[in-house]
């Protein structure tokens, strides 16, 4: 089940608010547990059994930890905290990573050891980390254990975050869990931004990626340098609207049920070197890693050696967990490489240059980093970039590169004015202005947004989710 979906928007949605709002205070977190856990068996009911044991051997190993620092068993609890992060990353690894690996050996070995493709459950690199993020932190004594059932298994399988994120960290809603306040102006706030949500991913992601699938389908050789480009940054918008939309929708839901959750985009596209990029994409992964892994590492302060290789690993694990696929990796170590120039070769270079300039180096340089996430493998990632500079093009500009940039001119113009943080801002002023006719028009706005996303959806074919196979 996906959020831009009817069936959600009109059945699941409305019984959970109904039934979240039905009970008293002590039942909410049983009610949004219960929901959540149908949520997420919905799609692939067998997977429900990994959810609550992941639930349930958490829970009792963050106790288990907190037993011992009490007894002053530090030895037995590092033993539990090594072994429960062991079986955490285990599990994510064997379903995630375990058919890359035979690939791999088969394509070392001289023969093949047959193996079975497993199937990826739906939202298990984001959950896996939520868990993560518990155990650490109890484990480091940085927040209390949680002895609530209940409240923990509401924590993982939360359905507004649960499989797209934004990645919540524990300490950011352990005092959540137990106190919310629910105001009538904070749901009128969540329903706000999971229609602006919806209304990127329904009606921006999903026509823009038509343009992308449909040149991604031609022959390589058959593509010019224009359909290259146009095909490139048709991508580019399409996983950005349809990433930063269901986060957006995400958050939305989790301000319905009263919880906070940290904002995962902030307009990337606006940035002006690498490094301002990464801090505005996925924000929630970039803070996981830095809090649980590059700091943990040294970071930066044990010298610049170390700060080099630290950067290193946390991009290679980036890459990693988007995806077991050596573009990803690739992906990921390129984006290690250009960060590290930044640090340590171009700062004062980046400094002197204008603003425009720098905003196209990085988008430049974006844009091809897209090229490496989304082929199917290297020799294809390499092919096409290739193609964007000539080499084994068909031509500047082919019929094909000419049909879709001006057929999808006008949606191209409309992502650009929609990522750039003016937009939203001018909409703010309009409808804050105390002006009650301007907050009727804002009103009517968001109701044509749902209007419009719901008449795509009713009629639709074409409703992907790029982030569910990661």
């Amino acid at each position: 089940m996906i959020f831009s979906s009817v069936f959600f928007i009109f059945v699941f949605l409305p019984i959970t608010l109904l039934l979240y709002f039905a009970v008293p205070k002590p039942g909410k977190n049983v009610v949004l547990l219960i929901c959540s856990l149908i949520f997420y068996a919905w799609g692939e009911p067998v997977y429900i059994v990994l959810m609550v044991f992941s639930i349930i051997y958490n829970y009792i190993s963050g106790i288990e930890i907190d037993h011992h620092r009490t007894q002053g068993k530090r030895g037995r609890m590092r033993f539990v905290f090594w072994l429960t992060v062991g079986v955490n990353l285990g599990i994510l690894m064997f379903f995630k990573y375990y058919g890359f690996l035979m690939e791999n050996v088969n394509y070392i070995l001289p023969f093949d050891i047959p193996y079975r493709e497993l199937s990826l459950p739906v939202g298990i690199s984001f959950y896996t980390f939520q868990t993560l993020s518990y155990i650490i932190d109890v484990y480091k004594d940085k927040v209390s254990v949680q002895k609530n059932l209940i409240n923990f298994g509401t924590y993982i399988a939360m359905f507004p975050q649960l499989i797209a994120g934004p990645i919540v960290r524990y300490a950011d809603i352990e005092k959540q869990l137990d106190e919310r306040r629910i105001t009538l102006s904070g749901f009128g706030n969540g329903i706000a931004w999971f229609l602006r949500g919806l209304g990127k991913k329904v009606l921006l992601a999903n026509n823009i990626g038509m343009a992308y699938d449909a040149i991604a389908a031609l022959p390589q050789g058959e593509m010019s340098v224009l359909s290259a480009w146009v095909g490139c940054a048709a991508y580019a918008f399409q996983i950005y609207f349809d990433f930063s939309g269901y986060s957006d929708m995400a958050i939305g839901l989790g301000k319905m049920f009263g919880f906070e959750f940290m904002r995962n985009f902030d307009y990337p596209y606006i940035s002006k070197s690498i490094t301002e990029f990464w801090r505005r994409w996925h924000i929630s992964l970039g803070t996981w890693f830095r809090e649980y892994v590059y700091i943990p590492l040294g970071g930066n302060r044990a010298g610049t050696a170390k700060s080099v290789r630290n950067i290193f690993i946390v991009w290679f694990l980036t890459g990693l967990w988007h995806g077991a696929a050596w573009n990803f990796i690739f992906w990921g170590l390129y984006y290690g490489v250009l960060l590290l120039l930044e640090k340590y070769v171009m700062q004062g270079v980046l400094e002197k240059i204008p603003n425009v300039v720098k905003h196209i180096y990085t988008m430049f340089f974006v844009l091809i980093g897209w090229v490496l996430f989304f082929s199917p493998g290297m020799g294809e990632a390499v092919s096409y970039i290739g193609t964007m500079f000539g080499i084994g093009a068909n031509g500047l500009a082919d019929s094909a590169g000419i049909y879709y940039l001006y057929n999808y001119a006008l949606l191209i113009i409309l992502s650009v004015i929609c990522s750039v943080p003016l937009t939203y801002k001018k909409f703010n002023r309009f409808v804050f202005s105390g002006s009650r006719g301007r907050t009727a028009i804002a009103m009517g706005a968001y109701l044509a947004i749902f209007i419009l996303s719901v008449a795509y959806l009713v009629n639709a074919t074409y409703n992907p989710f790029l982030y569910f196979r990661f």
